[in-house]
């Protein structure tokens, strides 16, 4: 891990958190847990002593107030007594078993003295048989005290008799504490430290209130909580509900929590290590991969950046960085070039600028010097031929500003066409027609050939082809060697399109010239163009008007010279006049 990196970070600030949390929860659990739960318990058992007493009211029998109290103290493990308005305990046992023996009902009361709860069976329910050995407390026989309950027969003690038959009915200790008869016995020692507190509390009582003290086994050490509400008027006055809840479970659970965390807390401290490293590599692994790639765009390294593959804001940010990575590859190549076209640009600005100047230097000094000397009054002889000679040049210059004119109308798409169906064939022909005396006088001839010995139609703008026809077929006459032939071939080809080659004899282009001859002012031999009249701007007028015509066009050099091509839709019309 980094010294200052966002792993560490997340490591520390996670493990003191977890520390905190956990040491806080241990402090609170030694300092209230005990608190919360004797609160809780208590204001639990007052709630279901209100409900006992409205459930007291209506019983109307010791049986059902016997039921009602075991069914109270099993519900709520507590010890629990019913007292009268001088605070004597009542006979009221709360747990008892009734069997069907000998043809009667024998309710066997269980004693909170002198039994404890291994002498009662386990598991009982109703209809199992039991044996019970004991003595009759009434004159009809039917309520026994017990002494041994067994499910099999055995010895018979002297002075006791037996009862053997099937429960129909019984209550009996169920979710108690340990030894819950015994607590059961100490309701009359704590009766004893209440009584002498009673009166003080007698209004509480006497208005509904429950009263609440403390009281302390001292045999066993174990404190109680004691809670007394006041029930109902009978015939014989008030009668209270006295109950005991036993305070130890609480006081148990509090050291063992204290012991059990001391023993876990270097536990806990390992896995909270281990945790937090392992939950802060896992959260600033994608910071991590982003803060790479963050880097990498700083350095214009556009390589694939490594994608986050979650549906969380991670890997949302992921999916933009590296779109953010592609537009950015894109727009520096797109300005890398744009620039270098827009150096190419300022290169052809600049020889467009130092080619214009030579085009209209050279013939303004030229007719400046004829026009000097006729100023100096020449021979006349020579009169005639010096203003031939600016007449010539000025032409020359007209050539070449209406050349200008014409390209910048194509530059700025200012041209618009007027197709129509023409015959490539006799276009071609009366175009070579108009260089006769060129091609006399160069000693050059035109061969046209036609493979498909037909007349082709293409669908164009008549001028514009014608233009494209003649400053081709003029390049053509100026690079030819003397005594040589100008070929022109024209052809169908499959795709619907009629392809034109004019190729001439002469000197090969450089490769390097090849893909600037279409240029502006762009020239290979500069005397000859100038001795041959030609402007420079033709081939560039050309490359305009056949890409506003969506042309292929091309220039190769062939065996014998140089060949330039273009293509033309087909037409299946008639020519229009």
């Amino acid at each position: 891990m980094r010294r200052h990196g966002v792993v560490l970070k997340l490591f520390v600030v996670t493990s003191v958190l977890i520390l905190i949390v956990f040491s806080l929860v241990m402090l609170a659990e030694g300092l209230f847990f005990e608190r919360y739960y004797r609160t809780s318990k208590i204001n639990s058992l007052e709630r279901n002593m209100s409900q006992f007493a409205d459930q007291f009211k209506q019983a109307e029998s010791e049986q059902q107030v016997s039921r009602l109290l075991g069914t109270f103290m099993n519900d709520n493990d507590t010890s629990t007594a019913i007292l009268n308005n001088q605070f004597i305990r009542t006979t009221i046992n709360p747990y008892f078993l009734e069997l069907q023996a000998d043809g009667k009902t024998v309710t066997v009361r269980i004693p909170m003295n002198g039994m404890k709860m291994d002498d009662i069976p386990q598991g009982i329910q109703i209809g199992d048989l039991l044996v019970i050995d004991g003595i009759y407390m009434d004159e009809r026989d039917t309520i026994l005290h017990p002494v041994v309950i067994q499910r099999i027969n055995s010895d018979l003690e002297k002075g006791l008799v037996r009862v053997k038959g099937r429960i129909m009915d019984f209550m009996l200790p169920e979710q108690r504490s340990y030894n819950p008869l015994y607590q059961d016995t100490l309701i009359d020692e704590a009766l004893l430290d209440w009584i002498p507190k009673a009166e003080q509390f007698q209004s509480h009582l006497q208005n509904g209130s429950p009263v609440q003290m403390e009281w302390r086994d001292k045999w066993s050490g174990v404190d109680y909580a004691v809670l007394i509400r006041s029930l109902s008027e009978g015939t014989n006055g008030n009668r209270y509900l006295f109950v005991m809840t036993s305070l130890q479970p609480v006081g148990e659970a509090v050291e063992i929590l204290k012991q059990y965390f001391v023993y876990m807390a270097p536990i806990i401290l390992v896995l909270v290590i281990i945790l937090s490293f392992i939950y802060s590599r896992m959260v600033s692994r994608p910071l991590v991969i982003l803060s790479r790639s963050a880097a990498r765009l700083a350095k214009l390294d556009f390589t694939v950046q490594p994608e986050i593959h979650s549906k969380d804001e991670f890997g949302e940010l992921s999916r933009n960085m590296i779109a953010l990575s592609q537009n950015l590859d894109t727009t520096l190549k797109e300005l890398t070039h744009a620039n270098q076209k827009l150096q190419e640009d300022e290169q052809l600005r600049k020889e467009f600028i130092a080619n214009i100047s030579h085009e209209l230097k050279t013939p303004l000094g030229i007719v400046k010097g004829f026009a000097e000397g006729l100023q100096d009054g020449v021979a006349s002889e020579k009169r005639d031929r010096y203003l031939a000679l600016i007449v010539n040049e000025t032409d020359r210059m007209n050539a070449l500003i209406m050349d200008m004119l014409e390209l910048s109308k194509f530059e700025v798409k200012a041209i618009r066409l007027q197709p129509r169906s023409i015959s490539i064939t006799n276009l071609i022909q009366e175009a070579a027609d108009s260089f006769s005396q060129q091609l006399e006088s160069n000693h050059l001839q035109i061969r046209l050939n036609n493979d498909e010995e037909e007349e082709l139609f293409i669908k164009a703008d008549y001028r514009r082809i014608e233009q494209v026809v003649l400053n081709l077929l003029s390049n053509a006459i100026r690079h030819a060697e003397e005594n040589s032939v100008i070929t022109i071939d024209i052809r169908r080809t499959f795709n619907g399109k009629v392809t034109t080659v004019i190729e001439n004899t002469g000197l090969p282009i450089s490769e390097e010239d090849l893909s600037r001859i279409w240029d502006q002012f762009y020239r290979i031999e500069r005397s000859r163009d100038r001795k041959s009249g030609g402007t420079g701007l033709g081939l560039a007028i050309v490359k305009h008007i056949l890409e506003l015509h969506e042309s292929e066009y091309g220039v190769v050099n062939t065996n014998q010279g140089v060949a330039f091509y273009y293509t033309l839709n087909e037409s299946r019309g008639e020519p229009n006049e």
